[in-house]
């Protein structure tokens, strides 16, 4: 009896099972474009996140970048309100009177101002790292001190240092004095001006690049120092053979970050030299403000910002591409 309730139970269940309906695989083709659908709509919500950003830059980064274009083959003078297209003038200007309109002499001392300070926030950033690359509470409070100037603003940094620079009554004078020696003349001479703002600058600058290369130096392995320990390595042989070529990436970055930040210098000079004695200080970016806000020859200095951009821009590439070449990465 118990199995005839059993059977009728389980054939009662078989049948209640094949009565329902089963579900019908969705064919392949079908799987692929709703997926397809899918991805499309996922694509396109991102790409609508990004249009904003890219609206900004558009607006604010390259639509000014052709209007300069096109002003440096206008005559504008920024006293009128109307302009007309002069063809190729101002670039004749440009290329015909380099030697007696102070481009040279800007280019030279921007170049020139430029390899001073990399090689002084550079080499003194990475000294610095080296020293202070302990873990103590008496070094941390001399990294902090070092990078303290970095978080003062240029133009104040500018005004301090005018007062501590004076001829008269400046506090490196009288010390100088106090040594016996003359009193050097920091901003006054042609000679000695560019050589102030850098070292105003480089004060400012070394704790930052000490900062960035302490940050490499805390993620290299202690494997390397413990195995050229083991060889008999000198501290000298590692810092060379191991320490640098594994920085090499970090020293890349500061080159060119610096490079295009030291080359657009300009509130250090307005506010301590103001382009002289006889624009021994006289930068490209501050000649740019000259040209546009003194004598108002907008016309004349597009051709300049445009030439000047050129350049940063080929030797930032070409930087880049030897980075590619010789910085190994993979360490």
């Amino acid at each position: 009896m118990r199995k005839l309730q059993v059977k009728a139970v389980s054939d009662g269940a078989a049948a209640a099972v094949a009565s329902q309906p089963q579900k019908q695989e969705m064919p392949s083709g079908q799987k692929k474009k709703k997926r397809r659908g899918k991805y499309r709509r996922e694509n396109f919500f991102e790409f609508l996140c990004v249009v904003p950003a890219v609206f900004l830059i558009v607006l604010l980064n390259h639509y000014p970048l052709l209007e300069l274009v096109r002003y440096s083959f206008t005559d504008w003078n920024m006293l009128k309100k109307t302009y007309s297209y002069v063809g190729l003038k101002n670039w004749k200007w440009f290329f015909t009177t380099l030697d007696t309109n102070h481009v040279l002499n800007s280019f030279k001392v921007t170049v020139m101002y430029t390899v001073a300070h990399l090689a002084v926030i550079i080499i003194v950033g990475l000294l610095c790292a080296l020293l202070f690359n302990r873990m103590t509470k008496g070094f941390s409070f001399m990294r902090s001190v070092i990078f303290m100037p970095h978080y003062i603003a240029m133009s104040s940094v500018a005004i301090i240092f005018i007062w501590l620079t004076n001829e008269n009554y400046g506090v490196f004078n009288y010390v100088l004095k106090l040594m016996g020696l003359k009193p050097v003349l920091w901003l006054s001479s042609s000679g000695m001006a560019i050589w102030t703002l850098v070292i105003v600058a480089s004060w400012r600058g070394i704790g930052y690049n000490m900062l960035i290369y302490l940050s490499a130096m805390q993620g290299v392995s202690r494997d390397y120092y413990e195995a050229a320990a083991l060889d008999g390595a000198s501290k000298l042989s590692i810092f060379r053979y191991i320490t640098l070529p594994l920085l090499a990436p970090t020293t890349a970055f500061l080159l060119v970050t610096q490079f295009i930040s030291s080359m657009k210098v300009y509130n250090i000079v307005d506010i301590m030299t103001s382009g002289g004695p006889t624009h021994s200080t006289e930068v490209l970016v501050y000649m740019l403000y000259q040209m546009t806000f003194e004598d108002y020859r907008i016309d004349r200095a597009s051709v300049l910002a445009i030439v000047f951009f050129l350049f940063l821009m080929v030797i930032t590439a070409l930087t880049m591409r030897w980075q590619d070449r010789k910085v190994n990465y993979d360490a």
